[in-house]
């Protein structure tokens, strides 16, 4: 597994996009709207920064309540997500995702509680 990208919890996804990309050169690789959400991925070469913006009222607009601005998860990029979630479940990780779901860039997502993995919501992304 590597690191596929950091989720960033945010209130308007243009403007940080913009911040970074004059800060440190990154350009976006992919934006779409997706789970009530607006979603930039900026190319850091390799890895993404996964910008979310809410458009609506769900988990990334709770935690913004929460918590603010910020790094909401980080994606483990996996070539076989179910054997990853089964080695989770034999290191009896609780699961957030039981099986695969549809995610952003079209990807397959499973994330893993935070209360068992040092207090960081994991997500294993395949692509």
């Amino acid at each position: 597994m590597h690191i596929d990208h950091a989720g960033i919890a945010t209130d308007d996804a243009a403007e940080l996009a913009a911040l970074y990309g004059e800060l440190f050169g990154l350009e976006i690789a992919h934006e779409e709207e997706f789970d009530g959400m607006t979603v930039v991925f900026l190319d850091c070469g390799n890895c993404y920064l996964e910008l979310l913006e809410p458009l609506e009222d769900g988990t990334i607009a709770r935690y913004l309540e929460d918590d603010g601005a910020g790094i909401h998860h980080l994606a483990l990029a996996t070539d076989d997500i179910d054997a990853a979630l089964e080695t989770a479940r034999e290191h009896d990780v609780a699961l957030v995702d039981e099986e695969p779901r549809p995610g952003a860039w079209g990807h397959s997502v499973a994330f893993l509680h935070p209360k068992d993995t040092g207090g960081i919501l994991i997500e294993f992304v395949e692509h």
